[in-house]
């Protein structure tokens, strides 16, 4: 088991190609290293992909050895099992915040602007993917990184937009890892100025511990879910540098207190930017584009910044 988080270790991961028609390929990715994404690697095609990657953490097994006690934590340590765990924690962390800054130093190299969207499973992440999608399609290229534990489902919905995506299947993992990132990006290749949407597994825990090298982390939250989550969770919101507050076109037909979560917020969060959105009235979604329009341009100028200096 992951030190981290209990994800599952041991499986195998695999890369499905989808056709247009639905044909899918599939194909052992055991030998794939975990490399920095290199552009001159990626095939040129118009398929979209699934990663699927059962989470192994198998860089960290040799630390653990044949430790049969590790799946075995007791309140009494005098082996001194705990340090060992803590180490291997670490050294998963700052293996995968390695990668993380590589895959930082590609995108922004390219000017590519990646955001990591979390929530909860059913908060809305896709839908309100789809309608960015649809509305901002013509002004700037865009791609999308799936991540869920099994299913193509989220994929062959953003693939319907016309949009390049990549599924990220993580099997028994809870989370997706800088290292699966970096292997979307090599299948995405997103073009100069893109913004690449990374959509993570649905989980208000694990997901905020691992840096994926994206440029903001973006939470989404649904009136559906009860006020309370930001104090529940509050690792996963403080961490956020855009909190959405989704589905607010449903406040008059629940219990929701609207401004004890927002208190909530502004304690826990008091960094972040706080839009009240709806994907399905498309309230507040204006100032979601700007928001997401403002993010790129910043990004731009300071490509141009790095340029000019050089």
């Amino acid at each position: 088991m992951c030190a981290t988080c209990g994800c599952s270790d041991g499986a195998r991961p695999r890369l499905t190609t989808v056709g247009e028609g639905g044909e899918q390929n599939t194909r052992d990715l055991r030998a794939t290293p975990s490399q920095e994404p290199d552009a001159t690697q990626i095939p040129v095609h118009g398929h979209h992909h699934v990663l699927s990657a059962e989470h192994a953490h198998g860089q960290e097994k040799e630390a653990q050895g044949n430790d049969t006690h590790h799946h075995h934590q007791h309140e009494h340590d005098p082996i001194g099992l705990g340090s060992h765990i803590l180490s291997l924690e670490a050294r998963v962390l700052e293996k995968n915040d390695r990668l993380a800054e590589r895959n930082r130093a590609w995108l922004a190299g390219r000017g590519v602007l990646a955001l990591n969207l979390m929530s909860s499973p059913g908060a809305g992440k896709t839908t309100l993917l789809e309608r960015t999608l649809e509305d901002l399609s013509a002004e700037f290229p865009m791609a999308v990184v799936e991540g869920d534990q099994e299913t193509t489902y989220d994929a062959e919905r953003i693939s319907k937009v016309c949009v390049p995506v990549v599924q990220i299947n993580t099997g028994q993992g809870c989370h997706l890892e800088a290292d699966m990132v970096a292997q979307g990006l090599q299948q995405l290749n997103p073009k100069t100025g893109s913004v690449v949407f990374i959509e993570n597994v649905g989980n208000l825990v694990c997901p905020a511990l691992f840096d994926l090298g994206e440029a903001a982390k973006i939470v989404i939250l649904s009136v559906t879910e009860g006020e309370d989550k930001p104090r529940k969770y509050p690792h996963m919101f403080h961490g956020a540098d855009l909190v959405l507050i989704n589905k607010v076109d449903l406040l008059p037909h629940i219990r929701f207190d609207l401004d004890r979560c927002l208190k909530y917020l502004k304690e826990i969060a008091h960094h972040a930017d706080i839009l009240q959105i709806s994907s399905s009235s498309g309230q507040g979604l204006p100032e979601w584009y700007d928001w997401l329009r403002d993010r790129r341009q910043h990004l731009e100028s300071s490509n141009w910044d790095v340029v000019e200096k050089h």
